[in-house]
């Protein structure tokens, strides 16, 4: 049962549970972690979330070659949590998105691995002629077998395009040490989507696979005048599913 912030301060017990990728590597893009917004900063949702680094896991080890050690790490955190509770399990990066069946499968609590999951939904929201357009971290690393696990099949139409385009996101991928220029990011982020939309005129709407993205989510609203779901849309909504009661008689789910 999850328990509600009350006038009185009462402390929730986290709902969803999120695997995210071990700390101190030079590979896990940390300085990220300290922009509102990304899933590891503490601000970002309104509700507490319970985090579960991974050894092993970063960006060599689950974006570039996923490893089935770091796997077997997340499933055996993902069993962990739903021990201690929690209604739901999410992760801290989309290229998870290639490991969401085996972690669907190994606990009884719903499992999203990856903000790709709302491209099907997306899809249908839109003209069947139409095609989502995704902002991935690395295009080159993003397989059909990462498609394919979160159901997006042959028949939906998408577009891709990576941040190994922008100059500022690479800078921080090699260089652990750098600390981001947020301003320059979020234009090139927005020159990226822009081009995008741009080579694809049916473009109806922007999903962000990568989960330091949402920080620049309006600004791509506005310079895109499209939707645009990342991480963040999909944890609200799956925290309202387990636990909204805005309409409840009682105070408590």
């Amino acid at each position: 049962m999850c328990e509600q912030m009350t006038n009185g301060g009462k402390r929730q017990r986290p709902a969803i549970g999120i695997l995210g990728w071990e700390a101190g590597s030079p590979d896990t893009l940390a300085q990220f972690e300290r922009i509102p917004g990304n899933i590891a900063h503490p601000d970002t949702f309104d509700f507490p979330v319970a985090y579960q680094r991974i050894a092993g896991a970063h960006y060599e080890t689950v974006v570039v070659e996923p490893s089935a050690e770091v796997l077997a790490s997340m499933l055996d955190a993902a069993r962990a949590m739903e021990r201690q509770g929690v209604r739901a399990i999410m992760t801290s990066c989309g290229f998870n998105a290639v490991f969401q069946r085996e972690l669907a499968g190994a606990v009884d609590v719903p499992v999203f691995a990856s903000a790709l999951l709302q491209v099907p939904l997306v899809h249908r929201m839109l003209k069947p002629d139409q095609c989502v357009g995704i902002l991935t971290a690395a295009e080159e690393h993003l397989t059909g077998a990462h498609l394919a696990n979160v159901g997006i099949t042959d028949e939906i139409p998408v577009c891709i395009a990576g941040l190994e385009r922008s100059a500022e996101f690479t800078r921080i991928l090699t260089d652990a040490k750098a600390e981001p220029d947020v301003d320059q990011l979020e234009s090139e982020v927005v020159d990226l989507a822009r081009r995008l939309v741009s080579q694809n005129r049916g473009t109806g709407a922007i999903v962000l696979e990568c989960t330091d993205l949402p920080p620049f989510a309006a600004a791509l609203r506005q310079a895109l005048g499209l939707p645009v779901f990342d991480i963040v849309t999909l944890a609200d909504w799956v925290y309202e599913s387990i636990c909204g009661n805005r309409w409840s008689r009682s105070n408590s789910v």
